[in-house]
């Protein structure tokens, strides 16, 4: 599995730690920045992100700041992305197993490292249902398509 992840200033020793998951797991991934507490605009990293796992060059993306919320807005508004704020393990699973969420977003100042591992590690770990899921994700992707509300 390819991930791709970034974060903003408020998030960026999380993403460290999260690194260091990845690498135990055995996954391949990119970190895209940033990497300084220095204050940044969280949009600029959660714009590329989202657009490469929607292209499908990566198979998921994680995203991080301070509270998580700014960044799943600011990457769901990417076609293609079901971004899922979790500070729990088990919304992370149900966040893949009935959502089919292929980005994740956690937030620094929510979650503390050992947590943060545990929910990326079962939203890495669990598939998605399908079934009656998929009709539902389906729907979701009819709205994606509407031109206008």
């Amino acid at each position: 599995m390819r991930i791709i992840l970034a974060s903003d200033h408020g998030g960026t020793r999380l993403k460290e730690e999260l690194k260091g998951l990845l690498a135990d797991l055995h996954m391949e991934f990119e970190d895209i920045g940033c990497t300084s507490d220095q204050s940044v605009d969280y949009p600029d990293y959660a714009e590329p992100v989202a657009k490469r796992v929607a292209k499908g060059e990566f198979d998921r993306g994680i995203l991080i700041c301070g509270t998580g919320i700014g960044m799943s807005i600011a990457a769901n508004k990417v076609k293609g992305i079901r971004c899922a704020v979790v500070s729990d393990e088990y919304s992370a699973r149900m966040s893949r197993e009935h959502n089919n969420a292929n980005v994740l977003a956690l937030g620094e100042r929510v979650v503390g490292g050992d947590l943060a591992k545990s929910i990326a590690q079962a939203w890495l770990t669990t598939e998605f249902a399908g079934d009656r899921h998929l009709r539902r994700v389906n729907k979701i992707a009819e709205l994606e398509r509407a031109e206008e509300l």
